[in-house]
């Protein structure tokens, strides 16, 4: 059954660049509702805990280092099918392959530097979520 809410990040290239505020109003466009949200800074551990999935990865060193190089906003999303919709919304991981209209075809720089995270499944976006945020912090 889809679930209705799902997890995003602004990654650091797209802070550093200046689209949190573009990105947040595409978003709030698209019919999501910020169910939290608030600007971070992981740290080497915080990201290779996010993405330890791909530790046997050739990308996870260059990954984690990127992740970890400056600011974030974590954003918890709701919408009804929030998980498939978003990732509609995000575009291909490359964004030369996204689609017109995605965050990543609009804002990413690079496969690497792709803009934003948003959560491939239900499952993860529960557990990314939690990773990010306490009960307290979800409205």
């Amino acid at each position: 059954m889809p679930s209705n809410r799902t997890f995003t990040m602004i990654k650091p290239d797209a802070v550093e660049n200046g689209y949190v505020g573009a990105i947040i109003n595409k978003i709030n466009a698209s019919g999501f509702r910020i169910v939290s949200m608030k600007m971070t800074q992981m740290s080497l551990r915080d990201a290779k805990l996010f993405y330890e999935v791909h530790k046997e990865r050739p990308f996870f060193s260059e990954l984690v280092s990127f992740m970890s190089r400056g600011p974030i906003v974590a954003a918890i999303l709701e919408k009804e099918n929030a998980v498939d919709d978003f990732r509609t919304l995000i575009g291909a991981t490359n964004p030369e392959e996204a689609a017109e209209g995605t965050l990543r075809k609009q804002f990413a720089t690079s496969m690497g530097e792709n803009a934003v995270h948003g959560s491939d499944s239900n499952e993860n976006a529960e557990i990314e979520g939690a990773f990010h945020f306490s009960v307290r912090e979800m409205f």
